[in-house]
């Protein structure tokens, strides 16, 4: 079990990580979502050891995870970390910068190690190809096996997908974490896009101004957000004034959970239409604010409609 028990940490005199406590099972797969510049990186950078804890201490199966006060070589060798600048050797081969930690007294077993994670990420065919000479997306999957090449007990990914382009970043996610789930590694990636915790993750924890806001399975906490910030990063989201027993309280919808029906109780002037392939998006005005709402059509704009609230 990782620990995180009460960590805060602050490069200077402003702290950025406050009174932090979470724990993470064996094996869990953990999205850590949150707005720029709230706290992910330095999070990742604590829990692996690269610096010393203002407060608090972080343990993994019982053993203190310490800073570099404590060890010569910062980082945990039960740890394995991938940072966003990705950490390769830019004139080497992809398969020297994959293998590069690895034994060389079995080469025929290293050699077949080298191209089972090559596989993982698909990049077996790049094998022989300078770094320098790739992609940003593929050099970021090239990182992507190098940080599974010693199989860790803990991997710790820092916007690892941001590079790589969408048709083949969903393949890419389902091969990586079927590979991780299945050697039971304990994952924690650092992200913008909502799809790495709503599809792959067991848990997720929402971080904000550098406190932990939120940490339950993912589905829980995207059906039934705590605040608007927390709804708002797995995309737009409405916040609607209601009167219940004569108290007027906030709601929190998706756009999908309104719906255009003539016996509607929010009457609102359609804006903009974007089109999003299986729907539009539709972009309104209720009470002088923006509402956004799901049609399988496009609409006039200017146009009135009645919008209905569908669980």
């Amino acid at each position: 079990m990782l620990q995180v028990q009460q960590i805060s940490f602050g490069y200077t005199d402003k702290t950025i990580i406050k009174a932090v406590h979470f724990d993470i099972l064996k094996g869990q797969n953990i999205a850590l979502l949150g707005e720029s510049g709230c706290g992910k990186s330095t999070l990742l950078k604590l829990i692996y050891g690269l610096h010393d804890l203002d407060a608090g201490a972080i343990s993994w199966g019982g053993t203190p995870v310490l800073g570099p006060k404590f060890n010569l070589v910062p980082g945990m060798p039960y740890m394995k970390y991938m940072a966003q600048d990705f950490g390769l050797m830019p004139y080497e081969t992809v398969a020297e910068n994959v293998g590069k930690f690895l034994s060389n007294q079995l080469l025929a077993i290293k050699k077949l190690r080298i191209q089972e994670l090559l596989d993982v990420v698909e990049m077996g065919e790049f094998s022989r190809v300078k770094v320098h000479q790739l992609s940003g997306g593929q050099q970021q999957r090239v990182a992507l096996a190098k940080v599974l090449a010693l199989e860790p007990e803990v991997l710790l990914l820092d916007e690892p997908f941001s590079h790589i382009d969408n048709f083949r970043k969903n393949a890419l996610r389902r091969n990586l974490f079927s590979y991780l789930k299945g050697r039971g590694i304990t994952v924690i990636v650092a992200t913008h896009d909502s799809t790495d915790a709503l599809s792959f993750s067991d848990e997720t924890m929402i971080l904000k101004d550098g406190e932990l806001v939120a940490k339950a399975p993912s589905g829980e906490i995207y059906k039934n957000p705590k605040s608007k910030y927390i709804a708002s990063l797995f995309g737009e989201v409405n916040e609607i004034m209601v009167l219940k027993n004569g108290i007027t309280e906030s709601i929190l919808l998706y756009p999908h959970q309104l719906k255009v029906s003539e016996e509607g109780n929010l009457r609102v002037t359609v804006k903009q239409c974007y089109f999003k392939g299986s729907h539009y998006l539709i972009k309104a005005a209720f009470n002088g604010k923006p509402i956004f709402f799901e049609h399988p059509s496009t609409l006039d704009l200017q146009l009135d409609v009645n919008l209905n609230v569908v669980k």
